[in-house]
């Protein structure tokens, strides 16, 4: 497990970031005080001031100590949203979102598509037995690594590379998480995506490596799509995933289909996550500068992040009591708008700190 501090508390980094992320954290933070007063476990969460603000104040983005503190004083990170307007280039964002999962090589992005009510899908009579999977993402390679250039850029001979990395311990790592993941959740099957029918070097390794990893886990039904075919397969029958395993790219997109086919990405949580070290979980519905500062803003997805972090951390039950609290929210109609209801962001924290304190 990730390091205790030694009094034995579990030591969490809280960013709020910027837009909805400064709303909806605070209320993550508020349901998760609730249920550690109700259940009496010791949680000592601390504060980051990292976002646009901060950048146009004084420039900080990531510290250069901010990896190795991390690495040391703390169990996990719950991070909001980052992207600013005032900052174009959302240098900030990139700094410490991709800083933290590249420094602290958080290379498996965990994303569950669990549809809690039917009535939230757009799919036709679709319940919730029908969307229970997990897209597992490659999260330290591929597309998003940087590398690549401009020659002649802003001219109209302009010619820029993207360069997409693959390694052999990078694949074969996120296939074996895939598997235990598989394994320890009590599911049955994994399917693999790529492109290597148009990717011939890159995704070639990813069809070689998955080859060998398979054979260790005879237990598992391993299939293969390509990533075209998936997101078609997701949208016509999701109930034949239980586990998806891919790389930075396809995974980003992949789940992103997966989120609103469970409701959309207000209800959406994710993990970063380096097994046995710190690591980092977040809502994944972005700052949405249109909505920010109006209250309005689902809190949800990142209560679900909050009960995704604290299972990792071994807090089992205080999850399944954040997880209960929104699957009651949902059925009671005591969400935001965006789900139907008629609370603000911080009514709905409320509620649910009331009901998970209370399961």
């Amino acid at each position: 497990m990730p390091q205790q501090s030694s009094a034995g508390a579990k030591r969490i980094a809280v960013i709020p970031g910027d837009g909805i992320g400064k709303e909806v954290i605070p209320e993550a933070v508020k349901v998760m005080k609730a249920v550690a007063s109700a259940r009496g476990c010791d949680l000592s969460l601390i504060e980051f001031d990292w976002g646009a603000d901060r950048y146009l104040r004084d420039g900080t983005t990531l510290p250069p100590d901010a990896v190795d503190v991390f690495r040391s004083d703390f169990d996990a990170i719950l991070l909001g949203a980052l992207g600013d307007a005032r900052v174009p280039d959302n240098r900030h964002g990139a700094d410490i979102l991709m800083g933290l999962r590249f420094k602290l090589d958080l290379y498996a992005n965990v994303r569950p598509c669990t549809l809690l009510d039917s009535r939230l899908t757009p799919l036709r009579n679709r319940d919730e037995k029908d969307i229970q999977f997990t897209v597992i993402r490659e999260n330290t390679e591929g597309s998003y690594v940087g590398m690549g250039g401009f020659f002649k850029k802003g001219t109209a001979d302009e010619i820029a590379t993207q360069e997409d990395v693959n390694t052999r311990k990078g694949v074969e790592r996120i296939l074996r998480f895939a598997y235990e993941y598989t394994r320890k959740h009590g599911r049955k099957r994994v399917c693999m995506s790529d492109k290597s029918n148009a990717l011939a070097y890159g995704h070639d390794l990813w069809q070689r490596t998955f080859a060998a990893v398979k054979r260790d886990y005879p237990d598992i039904e391993s299939s293969h799509m390509y990533v075209d075919n998936l997101l078609m397969q997701m949208v016509r029958d999701p109930s034949q995933f239980e586990v998806i395993v891919t790389c930075n790219m396809f995974g980003d997109i992949a789940s992103d289909v997966g989120a609103q086919l469970a409701g959309g990405l207000g209800l959406a949580p994710s993990g970063n996550i380096h097994p046995g070290h710190v690591s980092m979980f977040e809502p994944v519905h972005g700052s949405a500068p249109q909505i920010a500062g109006k209250g309005v803003a689902n809190p949800m997805g990142a209560v679900l992040a909050a009960a995704m972090m604290l299972s990792y951390l071994g807090l089992v039950e205080e999850s399944r009591q954040m997880e209960k609290a929104v699957r009651a929210a949902i059925s009671e109609g005591k969400t935001t708008a965006d789900l139907g209801g008629s609370l603000g962001t911080r009514e709905a924290g409320d509620w649910l700190a009331r009901r998970a304190e209370s399961a």
